[in-house]
């Protein structure tokens, strides 16, 4: 399994700079391992789209109680419609979606699978909300190789300046 995890605040031309090159990244790895991904805001679309574009398959998972689909907070709504479109396979996951602690737990469930973790992230530390730094070393820490993913130009913000359209370099980091 290849799994996604990134910040959530990424704007349109940030997210589309990522998408492109979450892409690039699937088309270069030879295993066809199909890409797993936390229903949510932030990276979750764009590498579900760059997994299928890739010829992969999706697996997405849902946040759970017990075993019915536990609610979404609004800002997920719109992402989950076009991952549960996208995803060959939906699975339950027992998480709270509104909590910071128990996705974070539910990632680290995700990463626990893969033998990839591509990480969308800009190598800020944990803030207390965001918690892409910590899923890094996790990864890191339990032998999961680790790509990170953050294109030269992309930024964080929901009021983000544009970037133009052209593909941008990418810094690359992969680690073991």
């Amino acid at each position: 399994m290849i799994a996604v995890v990134g910040h959530e605040e990424l704007p349109p031309d940030t997210s589309a700079m990522v998408e492109r090159e979450l892409r690039v990244r699937l088309e270069r790895y030879a295993d066809p391992a199909p890409g797993l991904v936390r229903v949510g805001s932030g990276a979750s679309v764009p590498f579900a789209r760059a997994v299928r574009a890739s010829g992969r398959q999706l697996v997405a998972v849902l946040p759970a109680r017990g075993a019915v689909p536990a609610p979404l907070p609004p800002r997920d709504l719109e992402p989950a419609r076009e991952l549960m479109a996208l995803a060959e396979e939906v699975r339950l996951l027992a998480y709270d979606p509104a909590d910071r602690d128990s996705r974070v737990r539910a990632d680290e469930a995700l990463v626990a699978r893969s033998d990839l973790l591509l990480a969308v992230w800009d190598g800020s530390p944990t803030n207390g909300r965001d918690a892409t730094a910590h899923m890094v070393a996790y990864a890191r820490a339990h032998g999961v190789r680790v790509e990170v993913v953050w294109p030269v130009g992309a930024v964080r913000g929901a009021t983000a300046p544009s970037v133009p359209a052209a593909r941008p370099a990418c810094r690359t980091k992969e680690r073991r």
